[in-house]
């Protein structure tokens, strides 16, 4: 893909004295994910080099936004695409050449064959950072420090093992600052499915974490629900997947490259 004054525009602000290893980032970072800088780009000569390279920092933002919500999607491609191919059906009416479904899955496989290590784990992270909510955005961050965090499925015991009143409450929700409280064992539900954290066994270092979390009113309320409750400590925290997810996706990285 091209970049052009004309197609992309930029990013923090930030001291010229950082100037080469911002160019140098900005560098690999267009190597990697397929930008080209075009020759219409507004970098007439080193004395305006600062300035520029803002600027294209800039346009790499705006154009990235775009790439997540539009060119990424490969059944968005292909569904455009479908909308613009049609071929005549038996009544000699212009139907869609080909089903958006199968035409995503080929668009797919395509990428799969030219795409390199870099592109495709770009391809990966951005996939996953697409689907992330503001408040799993948070959680995230908040693992990313390293901590481990208490989490406490609340199920009722009976035949057969009974059956899970609450899975995935968490005190990290409140630590993390999220907006929507009551949805943090859904927003770790969903994290767990991505690969971005693990749920480990009971940790005996966050014995007062578990005794806070089980008054908190989400739990009890589940607990009360139940015939016999049962309260399942366990533990959260980002998996390998999540920590080289971070590494990548991580605003700092920006901040102190920048």
């Amino acid at each position: 893909m091209w970049l052009t004054s004309e197609n992309l525009p930029s990013s923090p602000e930030g001291g010229d004295e950082n100037l080469l290893r911002r160019a140098g980032r900005f560098a690999g970072w267009a190597a990697r994910t397929g930008f080209t800088i075009g020759k219409r780009l507004p970098l007439p000569g080193l004395e305006l080099a600062g300035e520029g390279l803002r600027q294209v920092e800039r346009q790499v933002l705006t154009g990235l936004r775009r790439r997540l919500d539009e060119v990424d999607d490969p059944y968005v491609v292909a569904l455009s695409a479908a909308g613009t191919e049609h071929a005549p059906n038996g009544a000699g009416e212009l139907v869609p050449a080909r089903e958006p479904l199968r035409a995503a899955m080929k668009e797919l496989l395509d990428r799969s064959v030219g795409f390199g290590r870099e592109q495709a784990r770009e391809y990966l992270y951005a996939t996953v950072l697409r689907q992330l909510t503001p408040d799993e955005a948070r959680i995230i961050a908040t693992l990313a420090t390293g901590a481990a965090f208490p989490v406490i499925d609340v199920t009722e015991r009976g035949f057969g093992g009974g059956r899970t009143i609450l899975r995935n409450a968490s005190t990290v929700g409140k630590a993390a600052g999220v907006t929507l409280a009551d949805e943090v064992p859904g927003y770790l539900t969903r994290l767990a499915g991505f690969g971005l954290v693990e749920l480990d066994d009971e940790s005996a270092e966050l014995e007062s974490q578990y005794e806070i979390l089980a008054t908190e009113d989400l739990v009890r309320s589940a607990a009360k629900s139940a015939r016999r409750a049962r309260l399942v400590r366990r533990t959260v925290r980002l998996s390998r997947f999540g920590v080289r997810f971070w590494a990548a996706c991580d605003p700092g990285q920006w901040t102190r490259v920048l």
